[in-house]
């Protein structure tokens, strides 16, 4: 017989979105028994998370600021015909440090790594050991949802932590590098500068299909890494992902798909930034709402985080049809053009748009202007596509 494991709030999943629920729940109710559970040996995975600052609200700057680990003042981006530096913060965590924080942070008894999941409700979680976990309410953070309910594109990518022989002597980030060959729709290379002689980079697709080739991508790595003149020692870390890229799609059926009544966060919850797959801005947005919370029941959470999500949904719509357009009404070797056109623009209508509060003048002047892709197609899939 297993045990039955009392608490106050479930966790179930230790990932970013998990963790963040986690830590704002620790600092803004300390006497919330909290239990965060975890199929793997740490939290977080292996991943590299960055952000612009203005991703994340002043008032919310409290709760990450403890996870970041690199940070810089203003980014590159190069195209073939542009190339820029915008006057922006960049930052970013890693996957070592939120495991090191809410270990840290979290008393033993909350900790719960290497404990597989096999059901879970709005008030209990049912663990492959036996075990049981009764909560007052349990929050879903296990990764996404029915992804055929969306109509997708895809943001694929392979990064490696390389050390290098030599110090690289780049002064800061290059958030894209779109001069490099345009492969399997829009490929750009990002670069961090971890320290002198260590650097993150990462070969990024905006692809029609999410199939990942590992192998040749870090081949591809080695080869702008050679080109630059950067002599590497070793590959200290590499992580792969593919991540969503919403063009439209139903929202409650996507919702219904791991159950209506349990609440839900991250990407399970459909929150991430529909242009960029990034899920760190919603789920630090979502963390601190949680904790204000006076009702922390299985069925309150559930109808706020439902509620949350799905007006986060409805205010990324404008961010759909542009995905759509881009993905559906042009050729995919001539998206970079799309994407170079922007980074044109003023940048704290970059910065907002980034952090999904764009204004209307913010919106009509991305759209005013030369037609990045032919008209008669663009109006076609606005007429298709279900990005409302």
């Amino acid at each position: 017989m297993g045990r039955t494991i009392p608490c106050d709030v479930a966790i179930v999943g230790g990932g970013l979105a998990g963790g963040l629920i986690a830590l704002a729940l620790k600092a803004k109710r300390p006497d919330c028994d909290v239990r965060v559970i975890e199929s793997g040996a740490a939290f977080g995975g292996d991943h590299v998370w960055s952000f612009f600052g203005s991703d994340v609200e002043s008032a919310d700057r409290w709760l990450v600021a403890p996870l970041v680990v690199h940070g810089w003042r203003g980014y590159d981006v190069a195209f073939p015909r542009l190339k820029r530096q915008v006057d922006a913060t960049y930052y970013s965590l890693t996957s070592e440090r939120l495991d090191a924080v809410l270990r840290e942070r979290l008393p033993a008894q909350a900790v719960m790594t290497g404990r597989k999941v096999l059901a879970a409700s709005a008030t209990a979680v049912v663990l492959a050991d036996g075990d049981r976990v009764e909560a007052g309410g349990v929050i879903d953070c296990r990764g996404p949802g029915d992804l055929a309910t969306l109509d997708l594109g895809w943001q694929k990518f392979v990064g490696q932590e390389l050390a290098l022989r030599e110090p690289h002597g780049a002064g800061g980030p290059t958030v894209m590098d779109a001069t490099v060959a345009q492969i399997d729709g829009y490929r750009f290379v990002y670069c961090l500068p971890f320290a002198e002689r260590t650097m993150f980079v990462e070969d990024t697709y905006y692809s029609d299909t999410p199939d990942l080739d590992g192998a040749a991508i870090g081949a591809r790595i080695a080869d702008y890494a050679a080109q630059r003149g950067w002599q590497v020692e070793a590959i200290v870390r590499g992580e792969a992902g593919v991540l969503p890229i919403t063009l439209g799609g139903d929202f409650d059926a996507y919702w219904r798909s791991t159950g209506g009544n349990i609440a839900k966060a991250g990407m399970r919850a459909g929150l991430f930034q529909p242009a960029t797959g990034y899920s760190l801005p919603d789920a630090v947005r979502l963390a601190v709402r949680i904790a204000g919370l006076t009702d922390l029941s299985g069925g309150a959470l559930a109808r706020f985080t439902h509620d949350h999500a799905a007006a986060a949904w409805k205010r990324g719509a404008f961010y759909r049809m542009l995905n759509a357009m881009m993905f559906r009404a042009g050729d995919p070797a001539e998206r970079w053009r799309i994407i170079e056109r922007f980074y044109r623009l003023d940048p704290t209508l970059i910065t907002r748009f980034y952090a999904g509060r764009s204004s209307l003048r913010d919106k009509a002047r991305i759209l005013t202007g030369k037609p990045p892709v032919p008209v008669g197609a663009a109006i076609r899939v606005l007429r298709t596509t279900q990005w409302r």
